[in-house]
């Protein structure tokens, strides 16, 4: 494992929540970063099967192009009564032909595809979030950190707050979607504690104790 000796990195990524979400995530460790949006890189094509194998393209395009380590988030929801979709395909559900993307009109598309199958019921309709965090240098190393948090599809969606599918996931354990939370009661963490709650801020957790903790 190598650790990170830089308070510099590069958020790699174009997604404006993922970017808040990770941005927030590292502020108290006092990284400097700004994201590939903001230094107008292109976005790669995700050309990968799994999570971890998307996550390290963005990484590492991020890295090289910058010259400066570079760390990236590839999640998605993943529904067992629809054989894991959408997965890593998650932003394409949401995605209108203008290349645009819809995240209200996503959820719809879930909501039906769980009709068309017959899942109504809460136990019908297991699923999962899941985050895997890449840490990419410019010579190509690369250290991967996958966080899940289960949950179960609600509809119709609930709350305001969060991004992407949050207002139809429900953790396990809570009563609320993650659309309803703050993102202080969606990370669930923050340096020091012992559990996190988000797919995201378990990947995190995972980062902070393998590359940053001494």
């Amino acid at each position: 494992m190598r650790k990170l000796d830089t308070k510099t990195i590069v958020v790699a990524s174009h997604n404006a929540g993922k970017i808040r979400e990770i941005a927030e995530l590292i502020a108290p460790f006092g990284f400097s970063a700004k994201s590939a949006a903001d230094l107008k890189f292109e976005e790669p094509d995700e050309t990968g099967t799994t999570f971890e194998e998307n996550a390290a393209i963005k990484a590492l395009a991020s890295a090289k192009a910058s010259g400066l380590p570079a760390l990236s988030d590839d999640s998605g929801i993943v529904i067992d009564a629809l054989d894991g979709a959408p997965g890593v395909y998650t932003a394409n559900w949401a995605e209108r032909e203008d290349g645009s993307r819809d995240f209200a009109m996503a959820m719809e598309k879930v909501e039906k595809a769980l009709q068309d199958k017959g899942a109504t019921t809460p136990e019908q309709r297991s699923c999962r979030f899941v985050s895997v965090l890449c840490l990419a240098w410019p010579d190509g190393h690369t250290e991967l950190f996958r966080g899940e948090v289960e949950g179960t599809v609600v509809w119709p969606p609930r709350g305001t707050d969060g991004f992407g599918y949050d207002p139809i996931f429900q953790p396990q354990g809570f009563d609320t979607t993650f659309g309803e939370m703050s993102s202080d009661q969606k990370h669930g963490w923050k340096p020091g504690d012992a559990q996190a709650l988000s797919h995201r801020a378990r990947a995190f957790k995972r980062f902070v104790e393998t590359c940053l903790e001494t």
